[in-house]
């Protein structure tokens, strides 16, 4: 089996519920958020589950709490402390099923949404209209006062290629027990313009929606390294 690399999206915050933009501002996960990751890392994190924790070379995680709580209601079973925890829960409390590392990048921090910062799509045409700007595409405008779609495909690109040289390329014409699957846990923006980075694409063609708490799955054809595809049916989400 080829290398995969699984996005996943945090689990459900109270601006995610109502549409609201959120970048930088910190919010944690409602009741019913962390509920559905707990039943999201049950149902597909196991020796015979979608993800497999042994197999794991690397896990890059969000600096934002909600992404990082999101991984630890997940309950992998890093051996390692997970970085913002001053300590890792004993091997009683929850057993050692991988060895990969933890590590926190802004490379998947989410899009700074700028002067849009915490303002709904609705909000966000109003404003313009009121201003007699045009109509607003995040993926071909990017954010006044924040990013636009060429700084993320900058950090996308460059963090998609230390994957595939780093962890996944040595897997290839090797036995399937190699270790290259790779985890990505992050926001909905970016996971959505790094799935379409991974296959090549301009940002234009993105089409994907990723919702709270969702997991998707990426991968290559052909055991392919230069063939880098989306798999389909690659989203779970447990209710």
């Amino acid at each position: 089996m080829s290398p995969r690399c699984f996005i996943i999206r945090h689990g459900e915050t109270e601006w995610s519920l109502n549409g609201r933009h959120t970048g930088e501002t910190d919010l944690p996960l409602t009741a019913n958020g962390e509920k559905r990751i707990r039943a999201t890392g049950k149902a597909l994190f196991g020796d015979d589950r979608l993800v497999v924790p042994k197999k794991l070379a690397h896990i890059f995680v969000s600096p934002r709490t909600r992404a990082q709580r999101t991984l630890e209601l997940l309950e992998i079973g890093c051996r390692e402390r997970l970085p913002w925890n001053e300590q890792r829960k004993s091997e009683e409390e929850e057993a050692i099923r991988t060895e990969a590392k933890v590590e926190i990048t802004d490379a998947v921090r989410e899009w700074d949404y700028g002067d849009y910062e915490g303002l709904t799509s609705k909000q966000i045409r109003e404003m313009r209209a009121e201003r007699g700007e045009g109509p607003w595409n995040i993926w071909t405008d990017g954010c006044p006062g924040g990013e636009s779609p060429e700084d993320v495909i900058r950090r996308l690109d460059a963090l998609i290629a230390e994957i595939r040289e780093k962890y996944q390329r040595s897997c290839f014409g090797n036995s399937d027990d190699a270790k290259g699957d790779v985890l990505v846990v992050a926001h909905g923006h970016i996971l959505r313009a790094f799935a379409m980075r991974w296959v090549g694409k301009p940002l234009t063609e993105t089409s994907l929606i990723l919702e709270a708490g969702g997991i998707g799955t990426l991968s290559y054809e052909h055991h392919n390294i230069d063939e880098p595809a989306i798999i389909l049916g690659g989203q779970f989400v447990v209710d």
